[in-house]
């Protein structure tokens, strides 16, 4: 399977001498294109710190992380920001949602920073398959927290970008919202060729995705394919004793 994202033997550590911890001790990792990977692990494990690292979010110690054939580290610090903006799309548990702006204005948001010109075909398609067409002139105050999720979901479809990532992105939400989120996520896998990858504590979310990467004290120490609830759960089981 191509490679939409990887990582290459990837260091992050914070602090020096005896304060110094490893929140990523030199992981190896590919992300397939046109496939959906769920990143798992105990709190402190390291799951955030590897999806913000190879998404352009935050620095690395050392290794490497490629978006497509892109070397993060040797971009500079504006190349990145344009990378982040023009290639991926972000999906968080806060929404990250601008509250003066409509529903509307916030799907277009980036796109509109970048300069870029809306596909309109497409913003319609989207907007209409999360259900948000009579929702656009809406500031998110007057959404409900699975809409604005939806919203936060629509402004990472609307460009197209080479990878999805998602941040515990049902986090916030009750357990209809959730699989609102995921069938939406699943959808943009199956029915559209998106790269989706999240973090989650979740074992439900989990079961969305057609594999799952496990950490446990900064290294991968298992993965699974085609997961199903209970076969996650037995080996979150196993990784936290």
């Amino acid at each position: 399977m191509e490679s939409a994202a990887r990582a290459v033997n990837l260091v992050k550590t914070y602090g020096q001498g005896d304060t110094q911890v490893s929140a990523l001790d030199g992981v190896n990792v590919e992300f397939g294109r046109k496939a959906f990977t769920a990143i798992m692990g105990p709190s402190g494990s390291g799951k955030s710190t590897l999806m913000h690292t190879m998404a352009g979010l935050d620095s690395f110690t050392s290794g490497e992380a490629y978006i497509g054939g892109t070397a993060l580290s040797s971009l500079s610090d504006k190349a990145l920001t344009e990378l982040r903006r023009d290639r991926l799309g972000f999906i968080f548990q806060s929404f990250n949602l601008v509250p003066t702006l409509t529903a509307a204005e916030n799907i277009t948001l980036p796109t509109d920073i970048a300069g870029r010109k809306i596909d309109r075909g497409w913003f319609d398609e989207i907007t209409e398959r999360l259900g948000l067409s009579n929702r656009l002139t809406h500031r998110p105050s007057e959404l409900s927290g699975g809409q604005q999720q939806r919203v936060a979901c629509a402004r990472a479809l609307v460009s197209k970008p080479e990878i999805i990532f998602g941040d515990e992105p049902t986090g916030n939400l009750d357990s209809n919202a959730g699989r609102e989120v995921l069938s939406i996520l699943r959808q943009a896998v199956d029915l559209d060729g998106q790269t989706v990858v999240i973090v989650t504590h979740d074992a439900r979310a989990a079961s969305y995705a057609d594999r799952v990467v496990f950490l446990r004290d900064g290294q991968i120490v298992n993965e699974m394919w085609d997961p199903t609830m209970d076969a996650i759960l037995k080996v979150m089981a196993g990784i936290e004793r």
